[in-house]
């Protein structure tokens, strides 16, 4: 796993050990920033069910103001301020240990960019996407940039957000959802 591009281009990342975390596959990654390249330089960026951070790394990498990054596990929490080390992009990032959707309930940020990203569990999905749109985190013309099992099932339906776009990469859909 490796940065694609930016300042940080070719720095390899670590991951968190075990299977609670399932990295986005480089492939997938390189066409999901692909669809995003023009919306990133100067934007705030969440990035939930973090994992090893590599989501909002890339963002940075590409010019991204500054990161939040949320997960629960404490291995990730170590593996994302590492990686966070690692690419210089300390100073512009949060790293925030807790349930992800807990913080999207608590927080009172706006974001240009988020990040869903959990482990292909559709149920934590859904509900962020309701969160989102409940709580009104995302910015006039933000996006959200959701990974999930092509063949799982999935509401597409959240008051206030419309889908934008749809890719697939072998078992994985990327979704990208608009502010409306």
């Amino acid at each position: 796993m490796r940065v694609i591009s930016g300042t940080a281009k070719g720095l390899r990342l670590d991951a968190p050990k075990g299977m609670t975390t399932r990295p986005t596959a480089e492939r997938v990654k390189e066409g999901l920033f692909s669809a995003i390249q023009f919306e990133i330089e100067g934007s705030r960026v969440l990035d939930l069910f973090a994992g090893s951070g590599q989501l909002a790394i890339e963002a940075l990498s590409r010019g991204a103001r500054e990161a939040v990054l949320v997960d629960q596990d404490a291995e990730a929490i170590r593996v994302i301020r590492g990686n966070l080390a690692k690419t210089g992009f300390s100073d512009q990032a949060r790293v925030i240990r807790g349930d992800s959707l807990q913080f999207l309930r608590n927080t009172s940020d706006r974001f240009d960019l988020i990040f869903l990203d959990p482990p292909y569990a559709e149920k934590n999905l859904e509900t962020a996407l309701n969160c989102i749109s409940e709580f009104d985190i995302l910015r006039e013309n933000g996006i959200i940039i959701c990974e999930k099992a092509k063949d799982g099932i999935f509401s597409a339906s959240f008051p206030g957000l419309r889908p934008d776009r749809t890719y697939r990469y072998g078992t994985v859909e990327v979704l990208l959802y608009r502010k409306e």
